[in-house]
């Protein structure tokens, strides 16, 4: 079942990103300049960030297997459109579909490993999925580049449309939303939606996980989907090559640290905030050298920001697991939409910040950015690295209320390891 609902991740993922890797022929398709490709991108990331909370309720009520063949199907009719798209309206509305399909699928597929693998179980599965998912993009990067580049436009994307097609059949055979025998809740009303809603929000665990996403996320998010790769090349003068392969390193860190925060959640599900303050610091005092680095950063300096950064995906799938172990499995789907919304918000209007920022500090609408200008947009990552802590602080103190309130000891960090230890000695 897993594997069922990781493939339609991983090709949710090459829908995201296949337009990204394809930006310079779309510019000579719509005749549109850099800023009109940038906002296909924004757009879709809104969408996604808009339809979260939606797709969240619809997922309670109708199950991850209807909702991930609607995520195919929707998906599949905005590649079509693309496909057959000569102006960049039509070209946005296809972005518009392919955003609001791609939504509706990761959480979905969270559902699924919480009802089919058990508690100890998930944090490493969620983990796993968030990279190897991703699997999705380096298929948009070569595979699909090549297809585009050995035929045409339109025949590139028909074909990515008849991969969503094939998707949701093979959903639609294969996938069943939890073992048989497994109780289903019946379908609540409308005013049981909104009170189901409202709880979910009141649950301090589904809050620090929304910000716990936000938090950790965004930089890498940022660096990855955009501004890294001007930043690395124009800014710091490294060769294309150089930077595409600090960009390859940053996934590659990624599925690394992944499965390593799963187990330690899995092993210390109350000191999960830990892991999350650990990755702030490290992404925030990374960040800090290079923007007060006297000219331009070294080649180690920048690796080092690069592996730092990968582990802000993992990191962010941390607050999936507190909107898993805090919320009843009826809301496990609108938890989960509403901790997404974080991240995705956050790196939306990081990106519009930064570019902002560095059209400000350039004249003449020039793509040539100085380093001082890249120094000055990243800045603007602080302001949201402080409303994230501010976030996770405040509502890490109401979940320990909260579960002192229900019993639950939380002993000295060095305690509990002493204790784990002793058990394993003995």
């Amino acid at each position: 079942m897993w594997v069922v609902g990781l493939l339609a991740y991983g090709v949710a993922v090459f829908h995201r990103s296949s337009l990204g890797v394809a930006a310079v022929d779309a510019q000579e398709r719509f005749s549109a300049g850099a800023s009109a490709v940038s906002l296909f991108l924004v757009l879709q990331l809104a969408v996604y960030a808009a339809f979260q909370v939606p797709v969240g309720v619809a997922l309670d009520r109708f199950g991850s297997r209807r909702m991930i063949m609607a995520g195919a199907g929707t998906m599949a009719a905005g590649q079509l459109v693309l496909a057959l798209a000569e102006d960049v309206p039509t070209a946005i509305a296809a972005r518009v579909l392919v955003g609001a399909g791609d939504a509706m699928t990761f959480i979905s597929v969270l559902r699924v490993v919480s009802f089919w693998f058990p508690g100890t179980a998930a944090p490493l599965v969620t983990q796993l999925t968030g990279i190897l998912g991703q699997i999705g993009s380096i298929v948009a990067a070569y595979p699909l580049v090549a297809l585009l580049h050995s035929t045409s436009w339109t025949a590139t994307f028909l074909g990515a449309a008849a991969t969503g097609v094939l998707v949701g059949v093979l959903v639609l055979v294969a996938l069943r939303d939890a073992p048989e025998g497994t109780p289903r809740p019946v379908p609540p009303g409308m005013a049981e939606l909104r009170q189901g809603l409202l709880d979910t929000w009141r649950e301090p665990g589904t809050r620090i996980g929304l910000y716990t996403h936000l938090v950790t996320q965004f930089s890498g998010t940022v660096f990855a989907l955009l501004w890294g790769y001007p930043f690395l090349v124009v800014g710091q003068g490294l060769t294309p090559g150089t930077a595409a392969g600090l960009l390859t390193l940053l996934v590659l860190v990624g599925m690394g640290v992944g499965p390593a925060l799963g187990r330690l959640c899995a092993r210390w599900p109350l000191r999960r905030s830990v892991l999350v303050f650990g990755i702030l610091l490290a992404t925030v005092t990374a960040w800090t050298v290079v923007l007060l680095w006297p000219g331009r950063s070294p080649l180690w300096l920048l690796v080092l920001l690069v592996v730092v950064l990968g582990t802000n995906g993992p990191g962010s799938m941390i607050g999936f697991d507190y909107a898993r172990t805090e919320n009843p499995v009826e809301r496990h789907g609108s938890a989960s939409g509403v901790v997404n919304v974080g991240g995705f918000v956050a790196s939306l209007l990081t990106i519009l910040a930064v570019g902002a920022v560095l059209d400000l500090l350039t004249p003449g609408g020039s793509t040539a950015y100085d380093l001082d200008a890249f120094r000055a947009a990243f800045a603007v990552q602080y302001l949201f690295w402080a409303i994230g802590l501010a976030g996770v602080v405040r509502h890490r103190r109401e979940l320990r209320a909260r579960l002192a309130r229900d019993g639950v000891v939380l002993r000295p960090l060095h305690v509990a390891m002493g204790a784990r230890l002793r058990r394993r000695a003995s």
